[in-house]
């Protein structure tokens, strides 16, 4: 019995770590109802087109905004902008303020950090088994016509929002100067070499297991072959987009009319560095680097380096309604607030081949935290702007039975094309944002 009739035999048992081999490599199979589980995955939907791109910049902030400062005082296009939201009048007509919004069965406080973009409830001890971000979701079918899919970034720390198909956590990139490097710098003639040969390998794993892989599918059921065929699929979607990643391996990087920045050595200094990612984010998007970042802004112990600050971020977070450190704290959302405003004006102010960059870019600024003070989960803070949306001004949905957020994120996939109808925990799509 040779080895190809010893796999066969194997294969046909169906046992839990089926794999399909051939020339020394070997693939690993989706569960099939043959192992007693059905398991399937839907093909990737490619969208190459150059025309009418959209792009999505999520800015997630670790220890919430106090709501009385962010949340506008009416409702629909004529609310009246609050302390924060004074910094953006001048773009409500291209925003929309959601109050009374929340993960429906999320809570933990801080744990949340790791629902923002799931909606996935991580439990009470924080090992639940988390689900793809909406962002990565948005990268794996519309992130191949860019030379990076993604960029995950953060302002410090080494936790981010970003979570994979596996439930993986996505390390963030928090130094701009290495951001910098990997967007406009070109890696040496020899490292593009290995780049390439690295994904050529990884390239030729369906092609040697593809006489394997048809003996398997006569051997299967038709409920079978359609799941197998769908993992296929993927994996051929997987290899389009590692062709993808040869050909930017081998072209050079873009170059831009700006110089590398240099590190804010200062830990605690929330703002300026949220200021630098923001110069590089838009860099990224002008030059088409990328059409999809999330940025993470995490709640440290220091001091920010505000006029008037004196306490650290995370213990004025925790004010328990003291006035002092109430006022102290709404300087530095204030200041951050602003900032995020700055970026969606150079998003107005930049180009694009339908209008302004922000015309073809959402921009949403959220959190886990409706109440930091008391780890509170509900009445999450949503900032919308930009994007193909009609905004609606102020979306008021109830303090009490809030609204559930991944409505947002449905509508939010459904604009970009994405066939789904369901994110986590979704009833439908936002209502009054069209």
């Amino acid at each position: 019995m040779d080895n190809r009739t010893t796999q066969f035999n194997f294969q046909k048992q169906l046992g839990r770590r089926t794999v399909l081999r051939g020339s020394g490599v070997s693939m690993s199979l989706p569960w099939l109802s043959a192992m007693r589980s059905a398991f399937a995955r839907d093909p990737d939907h490619n969208d190459r087109s150059p025309q009418n791109p959209r792009r999505l910049v999520a800015v997630t902030v670790g220890l919430g905004l106090v709501s009385e400062n962010w949340m506008p005082s009416g409702e629909g296009k004529q609310y009246q902008p609050s302390r924060y939201l004074r910094a953006l009048d001048d773009l409500r007509d291209q925003m929309t303020i959601a109050s009374g919004v929340s993960h429906p069965g999320v809570g933990g406080g801080h744990r949340a950090e790791a629902s923002i973009l799931t909606a996935t409830p991580m439990g009470t001890s924080g090992r639940a088994v988390n689900t793809i971000s909406v962002d990565q979701l948005l990268a794996k079918h519309r992130g191949d016509a860019t030379r990076y899919p993604s960029l995950v970034l953060a302002t410090g720390g080494a936790n981010s929002p970003c979570y994979t198909e596996s439930g993986a956590m996505i390390p963030p990139i928090t130094s701009a100067a290495q951001l910098f490097a990997e967007l406009f710098v070109d890696d040496s003639r020899q490292e593009r070499m290995k780049q390439a040969a690295r994904v050529r390998q990884g390239r030729s794993i369906m092609d040697v297991v593809a006489e394997d892989a048809k003996s398997l599918q006569r051997t299967l059921g038709r409920g079978d072959r359609d799941r197998l065929d769908a993992y296929f699929s993927s994996v051929r979607g997987l290899e389009r987009r590692m062709q993808q990643s040869e050909l930017w391996a081998n072209l050079p990087k873009p170059k831009v009319d700006a110089d590398k920045p240099v590190d804010i050595r200062n830990p605690n200094d929330l703002i300026g560095r949220f200021q630098t990612m923001c110069e590089l984010m838009h860099l990224a998007l002008q030059t088409d680097s990328t059409r999809f970042i999330t940025l993470h802004l995490p709640g440290g112990g220091g001091v920010v380096p505000l006029e008037g600050v004196q306490e650290g971020y995370h213990s004025l977070s925790h004010h328990g309604q003291d006035d002092t450190k109430l006022e102290q704290l709404a300087l530095v959302e204030e200041a951050l607030v602003a900032q995020w405003g700055s970026f969606l004006r150079t998003l107005v102010n930049s180009d694009d081949a339908r209008g302004s960059l922000l015309d073809d870019t959402t921009s949403f600024l959220t959190s886990n935290l409706g109440n930091a003070s008391n780890h509170s989960n509900r009445n999450m803070p949503m900032l919308i702007a930009g994007g193909p949306f009609r905004h609606a001004g102020h979306l008021a949905f109830s303090q009490k039975e809030n609204y559930p957020l991944p409505n947002f994120y449905l509508s939010l996939l459904q604009k970009f094309g994405v066939e789904v109808d369901q994110f986590a925990t979704s009833t439908g799509t936002m209502e009054g944002l069209s």
